[in-house]
């Protein structure tokens, strides 16, 4: 029979880790501009389809490492104060529930910028300090 230390045994992950600074050099020419992560699956950026397993799976913490050009991926898990005025104006609702529950309320996201592309590993260890000795998901969607 194993034996798990009591403290491991007992905690449930609850943070998912998105390592996302990668350059998406295979999807060249559309990623020069476009993170690949944002590159639309029907009618949303790919990385939201990690997200919602993420979420469903029961994570509340969103770890991203991103990199240099990888703006439009914080961007689009902000809120867009502007934009959900104007839906709402417009009378736009299911547009709005629709983006405002991008991230539900209750989760957090922590985007963490690494340096230089050291590789994948070295993207998950760079979420460390938020993780600490928590046990955590690693979501590759990109």
């Amino acid at each position: 029979m194993q034996k798990h230390a009591p403290d491991v045994a007992k905690k449930s992950v609850r943070t998912a880790v998105f390592p996302v600074a990668g350059m998406g050099t295979r999807f060249l020419p559309a990623t020069k501009a476009t993170p690949k992560e944002m590159m639309p699956v029907v009618d949303k950026p790919l990385i939201q389809y990690a997200v919602e397993e993420a979420l469903a799976a029961g994570c509340d913490r969103l770890v991203f490492i991103t990199g240099r050009g990888k703006r439009a991926i914080a961007d689009h898990f902000d809120v867009a104060y502007e934009l959900e005025t104007e839906l709402e104006k417009r009378g736009k609702t299911a547009l709005l529930k629709e983006i405002q529950n991008i991230v539900p309320r209750g989760v957090t996201t922590t985007f963490i910028r690494q340096p230089r592309a050291l590789g994948l590993g070295h993207a998950v260890l760079m979420a460390r300090d938020v993780v600490g000795d928590n046990p955590f998901a690693g979501a590759l969607g990109g």
